[in-house]
């Protein structure tokens, strides 16, 4: 098994004060050699975006694009006609496909919005662009996975252009669970989105991550705390 820790502290940081913005990857004006992407995952954003602040209309091009609000919410448009508030429990997927133009505002005038924005390369170029919003029951992630993409919308999961696979638990201290691959072959980096976990040996914090690939065998997840943990499962060539 092959296995790559990224430690919180060790994430690129930019802060243009209505945005604070944490990268697990190379990204904008941060750039690291040793983390350009894990297998097919090109971005994991840890975005603040201050009150009715946020991005103008941009472009995107055969890129596999979610958004997770972990506290607030964030509002959408563009160019295919969607207009759509995302809130915290919500997930949105946008599959620029041959290109898509849209734009991201914090809906509140109040507090800020944070939340994960992940990039996936696309299966192939030239997809027609899509885009998908689903709420996710609290429910439905206690104490188990709850899978929120993947390539075939299996279990009411979000559908995009890639043998890809995001999931999500939260668990009580002490608790212990496995993961399974839901491809073989594939390799699946964990973020730690709250509180303290060890996964196969290697005890991680609040927003420390870890990849593995080359096994085959479930991978053995111990809950230090109250915690929640988004695995994202990826294509690694």
């Amino acid at each position: 098994m092959e296995t790559i820790i990224h430690k919180s502290s060790e994430r690129g940081h930019v802060d243009h004060g209505w945005l604070k913005a944490t990268h697990s990857f190379s990204f904008g004006n941060y750039h690291n050699q040793d983390k350009i992407h894990f297998g097919k995952l090109r971005v994991l954003n840890d975005d603040i975006v201050a009150p009715s602040r946020g991005f103008g209309m941009h472009p995107h091009q055969d890129m596999e694009i979610i958004t997770i609000p972990l506290s607030g919410a964030l509002k959408h448009a563009d160019n295919m006609g969607n207009e759509a508030v995302i809130t915290t429990g919500e997930v949105q997927v946008m599959s620029a496909g041959t290109g898509v133009l849209h734009s991201e505002h914090n809906a509140s005038d109040t507090e800020p919005v944070n939340l994960f924005q992940i990039w996936i390369f696309t299966d192939q170029n030239g997809h027609k662009p899509r885009y998908g919003q689903k709420f996710f029951s609290p429910e439905g992630r206690q104490g188990k996975w709850q899978l929120l993409v993947s390539s075939d919308g299996r279990e009411d999961s979000l559908r995009i252009h890639q043998n890809a696979f995001i999931s999500t638990i939260n668990s009580d201290e002490l608790a212990e669970t496995l993961y399974q691959l839901k491809s073989p072959g594939n390799g699946v980096y964990f973020m730690v989105t709250e509180g303290s976990v060890i996964i196969e040996e290697t005890e991680l914090g609040k927003r420390d991550a870890a990849g593995f690939w080359s096994f085959s065998e479930p991978l053995k997840i111990q809950f230090k705390k109250l915690s929640s943990l988004i695995a994202i499962e990826v294509p690694m060539h």
